[in-house]
């Protein structure tokens, strides 16, 4: 449920910056049904549960994916504006 309200924070966050390059570099919300992002959300959680991994190590791994996606996925001149927008994202998703 958490990963859950926080991917939504993050998707309806990064949806209305104004930075239109960035945007065209992410997923359009409705290309994804809710199932699918809680079933992948879900899927994340699990394996870090089965892992028995701390918070430390769970957003140390994930941080690494993330990373991972970033410098594997997303174009050299787009990695700063994504990297800007997820964090501002992330930050605004724990007020």
């Amino acid at each position: 449920m958490v990963c859950m309200i926080l991917s939504k924070h993050l998707v309806n966050y990064l949806i209305n910056q104004p930075n239109a390059n960035f945007i065209n570099y992410m997923p359009i919300v409705s290309k994804y049904s809710n199932e699918r992002v809680e079933k992948i959300n879900q899927d994340l959680l699990n394996v870090l549960v089965s892992a028995s991994a701390t918070p430390d190590l769970a957003l140390m791994c994930l941080g690494n994916t993330i990373t991972d996606i970033i410098q594997n996925e997303v174009p050299e001149k787009q990695r700063a504006a994504i990297v800007e927008n997820f964090t501002n994202a992330l930050k605004q998703s724990i007020k």
